[in-house]
């Protein structure tokens, strides 16, 4: 049985929710991010209990389909921006598409109804965010973020971040990190 839980972005969130389900004793069979596969239906009482443990953790037990697929769509794209080392350039709309089996336009507006923003708009934040990682690490130049960022010049990446945060990449950079927000509030 696969369970969608909201607000997973990350490893740690990951090893949260499987504590929560060693907890209550429910075998998993695997963990993603933003859903959890068991071996047996979970019933009306572990449910509850689950929602109660996840919810002390920021978490939450999604039900309705919409809310279950604009969650997928969220874990897909967070981890796509976030989590993958070296990628090739792709197409969002493609790799959703093909993953959740769905024509492109479906998942667009159902988002849009669901999130009150666009996909792209989604999107834009969570690479913005990621952005603000790489310059809080002072590892990367301006332009070797806006390669690995898939940005088509530096000047593009910087107005981009400018347009969302209202202020320039080396601003940003000054305020030591101030700025920054959870994966989730994204």
């Amino acid at each position: 049985m696969s369970i969608i839980i909201k607000n997973m972005v990350c490893p740690r969130c990951i090893e949260s929710v499987r504590q929560v389900f060693l907890e209550l004793e429910i075998e998993v069979i695997d963990i993603q991010l933003g859903a959890v596969s068991t071996i047996e239906k979970i019933n009306v009482e572990q449910r509850k209990l689950l929602q109660a443990k996840l919810v002390t953790r920021g978490f939450e037990l999604l039900d309705g389909r919409n809310t279950k697929l604009v969650s997928e769509i969220k874990s897909i794209i967070v981890n796509e921006i976030h989590h993958q080392k070296e990628r090739a350039p792709f197409n969002f709309s493609d790799l959703l598409s093909s993953k959740l089996n769905y024509d492109y336009a479906y998942l667009s507006r159902l988002f849009s109804t669901v999130e009150g923003r666009t996909v792209e708009q989604y999107i834009l934040a969570q690479k913005i965010e990621k952005v603000k990682e790489f310059l809080l690490y002072n590892e990367l130049t301006i332009s070797e973020i806006a390669v690995q960022m898939h940005y088509s010049s530096a000047a593009h990446l910087s107005a981009q971040f400018k347009k969302i945060t209202g202020m320039s990449p080396s601003a940003f950079k000054k305020l030591q990190g101030q700025k920054r927000q959870f994966l989730d509030d994204i």
